[in-house]
């Protein structure tokens, strides 16, 4: 996948707050976001969408926490709200508990200069490089050390990263090549 990465504003200096940002239903974590929050003594802003399937999910698991300081919930995000709030975060939580097939806001994140914590699960190797452009953890205790640990993270980094790798460019380019070695007889498996 691939991305306009001039859509997003790079921030070199964020807000004091993490951000979860997508569906709000079990499997994303949001649950999660909320303890990593709480431990690591910072405010959590929740954006994004609850599934009908997931009210109760929501009511049960999130909602209790809704306090419009320390947690706050401002419902789905479009591009110009999602632009000033992922670039604004210090870091995207992204404590997923299935193997998602690719992280879209990940690296929407990275393009603002933010970094993610985030659970090594489905794509996440391939999206965050460890250390570089945000921490791949192992749960919640690993992800409340990775907030501890974001000054470590160069912001600019996670810009050059999302531009060297995710942009509709490169992703055209991919698409391009596999076409070119299947039409001459070889496999779309990409190495």
């Amino acid at each position: 996948n691939g991305i306009d990465v001039h859509a997003f504003s790079f921030r070199p200096q964020p807000n004091r707050y993490l951000l979860f940002l997508g569906r709000l239903s079990p499997v994303k974590g949001v649950h999660l976001a909320i303890e990593v929050a709480r431990r690591a003594e910072l405010p959590l802003i929740i954006a994004g969408i609850v599934p009908p399937e997931d009210q109760t999910y929501f009511q049960s698991a999130i909602a209790p926490h809704l306090d419009g300081d320390r947690v706050r919930f401002v419902g789905p995000a479009d591009q110009a709200r999602k632009n000033a709030l992922l670039g604004g975060a210090l870091a995207l939580l992204h404590l997923i508990q299935y193997h998602e097939a690719f992280g879209l806001t990940v690296i929407e994140a990275n393009a603002c200069g933010t970094p993610a914590v985030a659970t090594a699960r489905g794509s996440i190797p391939e999206l965050v490089r460890n250390g570089e452009t945000g921490w791949i953890v192992g749960g919640v205790d690993d992800a409340v050390d990775a907030v501890a640990s974001l000054g470590e993270i160069s912001r600019a980094r996670c810009r050059e990263w999302v531009g060297s790798r995710f942009t509709v460019t490169h992703m055209a380019r991919g698409y391009l090549e596999i076409y070119d070695r299947v039409l001459a007889g070889g496999t779309a498996v990409i190495a």
